[in-house]
């Protein structure tokens, strides 16, 4: 087995996807072979150059190490989608998504099995309870993945709001939506999970923005940017930093040594 890496949310700023790619030792434009890198979605909006970022993932897309999934500021882009983001991309880029979507080189779910042999599921934000119930309840995050990449419609799941439960996997909050039904669920937590697009804290402010009961099954790297709810005897993590306009100061990817992913490749 070789080593897998999580990138959080990138938000239009090629220089912090640059920074991440050059902590993880990529120096040209493919990875390592022992490496394989998996990125949450939300490429773009927000940041100063979408396009740049887009450049820099096309090119790792091209190696088979490279999986991109998609976020919800992707998906306003594909067919049957709603523009919510008030800089748009121009058409171009537009077209290189789409793309990326229509030949599987964009897709919903990813899953990895870490040197423990524990599955974790992969997503932009998190598959709520309520979602996974929809699915059937599969019992691994390796079924789990495949189920959501061959179910596409759940990446326009909203919900009400983004705290609604019902929001589907590119789309729910952390705290209300994601983490409180599953500590309130009395059966077996199935999998852990790593996602990005939101998180419980301020990371600038090192303060929290939920409810008590998650803020004592978590644990936060203020430094990386990653914070670990523990529920059910599994592990949720959120990797998403956070960039917004400006780009965080430090943070760092999510990296598990001895894993490998176990969902198989559409392309």
């Amino acid at each position: 087995m070789g080593k897998v890496a999580l990138i959080g949310d990138v938000g239009g700023h090629p220089d912090q996807l640059r920074r991440a790619l050059a902590w993880l030792g990529v120096t040209s434009e493919r990875l390592p072979p022992e490496l394989t890198v998996i990125q949450v979605g939300d490429l773009v909006d927000r940041g100063p150059d979408s396009a740049g970022v887009l450049d820099i993932a096309g090119k790792l897309l091209e190696d088979r190490q490279w999986i991109q999934l998609a976020g919800n500021h992707e998906t306003q882009y594909l067919p049957g989608g709603e523009i919510f983001w008030r800089e748009p991309l121009p058409e171009g880029d537009v077209t290189r998504l789409r793309e990326w979507w229509a030949d599987g080189r964009l897709r919903v779910a990813e899953a990895v099995r870490t040197a423990d042999g524990e599955e974790l599921l992969v997503t932009h934000a998190g598959l709520t309870l309520a979602c996974w119930q929809r699915l059937g309840g599969p019992t691994s995050a390796t079924e789990t993945a495949a189920i959501l990449n061959e179910r596409p419609d759940l990446i326009w799941e909203r919900g009400e709001h983004g705290r609604d439960e019902d929001a589907g996997p590119l789309w729910a909050e952390s705290g209300a939506a994601l983490h409180e039904p599953w500590m309130g669920y009395f059966g077996v937590v199935p999998f852990g999970q790593v996602h990005g697009h939101s998180t419980v804290v301020r990371f600038a402010e090192r303060t929290w923005r939920c409810a008590g009961r998650i803020r004592h099954h978590a644990t936060v790297d203020w430094r990386a940017r990653h914070v670990r709810v523990r529920i059910g005897g599994r592990v949720f993590t959120g990797i998403d930093p956070g960039h917004g306009r400006t780009g965080a100061d430090e943070w760092r990817p999510l990296i598990l040594d001895d894993a490998h992913v176990t969902t198989p490749s559409r392309r």
